[in-house]
């Protein structure tokens, strides 16, 4: 038998809220997080808009020393990591350290350092370099500061697979608890890629939403008007636990995390497999893997970018698993009000789903106004839902540029069970 994992701690910097209760307020309520760009100059960039966390002050969970010497996405983790370990209750000390890892998804890594180096490089040379410039960019560099700062010696390493990162760190930290490897994972994603070369790279690609005159509708999942997805940055950290573990010592479980479902499309670099299949089998797996029924889904945290092809495909991905009761299980995408957190965002989004078990209410899909015929299912448009019967069991789906595709079940916490 595999041991059961519980939620046991979660940590998250958005640009809705870096605090358990404005952040999960401001998802009932439908809160954007978008605005117009503060950080870099965007003149002659086509988009202007983006989910950045403003007054996010990295002192209060790092030496200035080290701030230098890290990227803003290791600023991120670490805020993140500490903040999910203090809302855990765990302390991590000589006796248990090596029982406890760290696995923290990014999908690009310190892309500001490289912009801003690459830029010394040309206007001052070669010897004017940071010593610290190849630690500062590695994307695992999250994983390694966040061990780092909390003093976690077991397994230690990242996840890189686009906007699947952060739920391939989850995914591989379950399977380390359920085979008896260690007891405690911290776990999620971080990102900061909004600076001018990324955003001139998925503009030029076609992929960010340029609807600059109303920021806070520009992110718009499923919706007939969607254009492209809304860049955002930040982090979702969350503390995974054995079950037992955390019940001996009297923990808060905010949901059980039971199985992974991971599927590669082998179709394109950037777009998805036009029929759905991989998200499709990413979803009969994991459902598969845990054991259960279709039938006992009772919501699903969708990828829902906002780009035409990905909401689509991704809600033809769902009626092929669940046929007609397809149009029976609420949906939303999370990614209307945060943007997308890219690397990070299975992440937030993992917390999303175990806060909508806990408190039995479903966040909403904002901007959801004219539907489209692709689209037609139950996206829980406009405001959050509380449900009369508890939610049993619930999908994170998250999938990557390169066909990367990974859906995370999340059971509701049954203490007497």
């Amino acid at each position: 038998m595999k041991r059961r994992v519980g939620i046991t701690g979660v940590g998250m910097i958005t640009a809705v809220g870096s605090d358990q209760n404005s952040f999960w307020q401001g998802i009932l309520s439908g809160k954007s997080g978008v605005d117009y760009l503060s950080l870099f100059d965007t003149t002659d960039l086509e988009v202007k808009i983006g989910a950045e966390v403003k007054n996010f002050d990295p002192g209060m969970f790092l030496e200035r020393k080290e701030i230098r010497k890290t990227d803003r996405f290791v600023h991120f983790a670490v805020a993140g990591a500490k903040t999910a370990l203090e809302d855990s209750g765990f302390e991590i000390n000589q006796s248990n350290a090596h029982n406890i890892g760290v696995i923290i998804g990014s999908g690009i890594g310190g892309i500001k350092t490289f912009e801003d180096q690459a830029r010394i490089l040309v206007e001052k040379g070669p010897k004017r370099i940071s010593p610290f410039f190849i630690p500062m960019i590695i994307p695992d560099m999250s994983s390694g500061y966040v061990s780092i700062a909390t003093g976690a010696k077991g397994p230690n390493h990242t996840a890189v697979s686009a906007c699947a990162s952060a739920a391939h760190a989850i995914s591989h930290s379950l399977k380390l608890i359920q085979d008896g490897d260690v007891d405690l994972m911290i776990t999620g994603g971080a990102e900061a890629a909004m600076t001018k070369i990324a955003y001139a790279g998925f503009s030029s690609a076609g992929a960010l939403s340029n609807k600059n005159e109303a920021p806070q509708q520009a992110s718009r999942p499923f919706d007939l008007n969607r254009d492209g997805f809304v860049m955002g940055e930040g982090s979702g950290i969350l503390i995974l636990e054995e079950l037992e573990h955390a019940r001996q010592r009297g923990a808060q479980i905010y949901a059980e995390l039971v199985s992974c479902g991971e599927t590669g499309d082998a179709y394109h670099m950037t777009a998805p497999d036009p029929e759905g299949q991989g998200a499709a089998m990413a979803m009969q797996k994991v459902i598969a893997n845990a054991g259960i029924a279709p039938a006992q889904i009772s919501y699903i945290n969708a990828h829902g970018t906002s780009t035409p092809p990905n909401d689509r495909i991704e809600t033809l991905a769902i009626k092929q698993v669940f046929g007609d009761r397809a149009y029976q299980i609420p949906i939303s995408s999370t990614k209307s009000m945060t943007g997308h957190l890219l690397g990070a965002a299975a992440g937030v989004e993992a917390i999303i789903t175990a806060l909508t078990l806990k408190e039995g209410i479903i966040p909403p899909t904002i901007n959801y106004e004219t539907p489209d015929p692709d689209c037609d299912l139950d996206y829980v448009p406009g405001k959050a839902r509380r449900v009369g019967t508890p939610l049993e069991y619930a999908i994170s789906n998250s999938f990557g540029f390169g066909g990367h595709n990974i859906s995370i079940l999340f059971k509701r916490y049954d203490e007497n069970n």
